[in-house]
C-alpha cells in the first residue's frame, strides 16, 4: 500500500496474550501497518481504541466479561468509528453473524496464514469487507441451521423478490457465492473471467443493498428454503 501515507494503526482485542503477540509479532513486521494498542476483554477495548483512535481493531468474538460482538456493536455506534475485523475459531458462529449485521467488516479464522490476515486487514482499513470462501460457507451454514434466529426471521418472499432484480449471470454469481466459492471458482463454474465475476459482485452490492458475500449468501439461501 505504497499510497498510504501513515501506517494503517491496529488494535488488537484477544483474551489470549498468545494470540496478541502472534498478531503483533505478524502485523509489526509490515512497514505499512502498525500495532497501537492491545486489550485483553472488551471493556479494556473500549477504553483503548477512545485513547488511540485506530484505523483497525482486530476483535475476538469469544471473550470473558463483554463479548466481541457486544464490543463491536459499541464502538460501532461511536462517531468516527476503527472498522472492525473478527476474529474467531468458529465456535460462536451465531455471534459472528450478530457483528456482520452490527457493521462488522469480515471475519478470519485465527489459524488463518499470515499474509492472509494482512490481506485482511489492508482490506478492512480500505473499507472493504472480507469473508474468505471457506469461512462464508461455515457461517452459511450455522446460519441457517434450525437453531438460528436469522434463518427463522428470514422472509422468503422477501428475498426471492430482491433476488428478481438480477440479471441472470448475476443469479449465477449469487448462487457460486452461496456455494462458498471464491472468483477463481466463480470464474471457472461460469466459463468468464475474474474481473467480470468482481463486475457482477459489485452489482450484487448495489441491487441487494448489502455488504458483504455473507449476506449475498443468505438472501440465496433464505429464497430457495
Amino acid at each position: 500500500m505504497d499510497s498510504r501515507r501513515d501506517p494503517v494503526r491496529i488494535v488488537i482485542v484477544d483474551d489470549e496474550q498468545l494470540v496478541r503477540m502472534a498478531l503483533r509479532l505478524v502485523i509489526d513486521g509490515e512497514p505499512d501497518l502498525s500495532v497501537v494498542a492491545e486489550a485483553a476483554d472488551g471493556d479494556a477495548a473500549i477504553t483503548v481504541v477512545k485513547e488511540h483512535r485506530p484505523d483497525v481493531v482486530l476483535m475476538d468474538v469469544r471473550m470473558p466479561g463483554r463479548d466481541g460482538l457486544s464490543t463491536t456493536r459499541e464502538l460501532l455506534a461511536r462517531p468516527a468509528p476503527p472498522r472492525v475485523l473478527m476474529l474467531t475459531t468458529f465456535d460462536s458462529d451465531d455471534l459472528v453473524l450478530g457483528a456482520l449485521h452490527a457493521g462488522a467488516l469480515g471475519f478470519v479464522l485465527k489459524d488463518t496464514p499470515p499474509p492472509h490476515i494482512l490481506d485482511a486487514v489492508r482490506t478492512v482499513a480500505d473499507g472493504n469487507p472480507v469473508l474468505s470462501p471457506a469461512a462464508t460457507a461455515r457461517v452459511i451454514a450455522a446460519a441457517t441451521s434450525p437453531r438460528s434466529s436469522h434463518a427463522r426471521g428470514s422472509s422468503r418472499e422477501a428475498a426471492r423478490k430482491q433476488l428478481s432484480a438480477l440479471t441472470e449471470r448475476e443469479l449465477q454469481t449469487a448462487r457460486a457465492i452461496a456455494d462458498g466459492l471464491g472468483n477463481p471458482e466463480i470464474a471457472q463454474r461460469l466459463h468468464i473471467s475474474i474481473a467480470t465475476v468482481k463486475a457482477h459482485t459489485g452489482n450484487l452490492f448495489a441491487k441487494l443493498a448489502v455488504e458483504n458475500r455473507v449476506q449475498i449468501a443468505l438472501l440465496v439461501r433464505d429464497a430457495e428454503e
